[in-house]
């Protein structure tokens, strides 16, 4: 029995087509967090990958001009980096937006980021980013590579999270999250209650921040502030 066009047939191609651009582009991903480490392999690359892949695929980006490999290094190339970078960007930002507005359960967080990075358009990207206040670290502490937007700092879309330095007196806010590499720093301020999906409420912003915690009235120093994203709850 013939196949009637565009039935199953071309569904299948076109699946088929899909699959193996999503494993490209997955295995681009890997290739931009063994920069990010210093280094890395094939092996690396096959590792991390599992059984997802076949070895074929980075010979494929290779020969595609994605990929360059030296020896046992692998490295990208300039126009590698820039669809890798593309693809991170989208990726990390996805698990902003499910961890932060769409309070996804951090146990599927990843795996639809996995799935939602790749329908992604940079428009639709930049619109993502600037709406999330242009966080500089997805929830995983890793570093969002910065777009056209973060340089220009749009504001065409209201942030629905802002950095806690551009919340209004008397605004209170829900925590979404605190970006700092200081186990210390966020000890401290875990101990006073800022923690996200806490609340938090802006008492004055000179000489030194002060936010009511619960029934706590707490100064804060301004580098401290600038690492606490919030989402705003309602308006004096």
């Amino acid at each position: 029995m013939r196949t009637p066009l565009g039935g199953t047939g071309m569904t299948w191609r076109k699946d088929r087509r899909f699959y193996m651009k999503k494993r490209k582009e997955e295995i681009l991903e890997l290739a931009w967090m063994g920069k990010e480490k210093g280094s890395f392999t094939r092996e690396d690359v096959e590792k991390s990958a599992d059984d997802r892949i076949s070895p074929g695929l980075l010979d494929e980006l290779i020969k595609e001009g994605y990929l360059k490999e030296s020896g046992k290094q692998m490295s990208m190339t300039a126009e590698g980096e820039k669809e890798a970078r593309r693809l991170i960007r989208a990726h990390r930002l996805s698990e902003r937006l499910f961890t932060d507005v769409l309070d996804i359960k951090p146990q599927n967080m990843e795996k639809y980021a996995c799935t939602f990075e790749h329908f992604l358009g940079d428009e639709v990207v930049n619109s993502i980013c600037t709406m999330l206040g242009h966080p500089t670290e997805c929830p995983h502490g890793h570093q969002i590579p910065p777009g056209e937007c973060c340089e220009n700092k749009l504001k065409e879309i209201s942030s629905i999270v802002m950095p806690l330095t551009e919340l209004k007196i008397g605004s209170e806010a829900r925590i979404a999250y605190v970006v700092t590499k200081h186990h210390q720093r966020l000890d401290q301020l875990t101990a006073f209650g800022i923690v996200p999906g806490g609340t938090l409420h802006l008492h004055q912003t000179t000489p030194s921040y002060v936010v009511r915690v619960g029934e706590t009235d707490i100064a804060l120093d301004t580098d401290i502030v600038r690492a606490i994203y919030v989402r705003l709850k309602k308006t004096p």
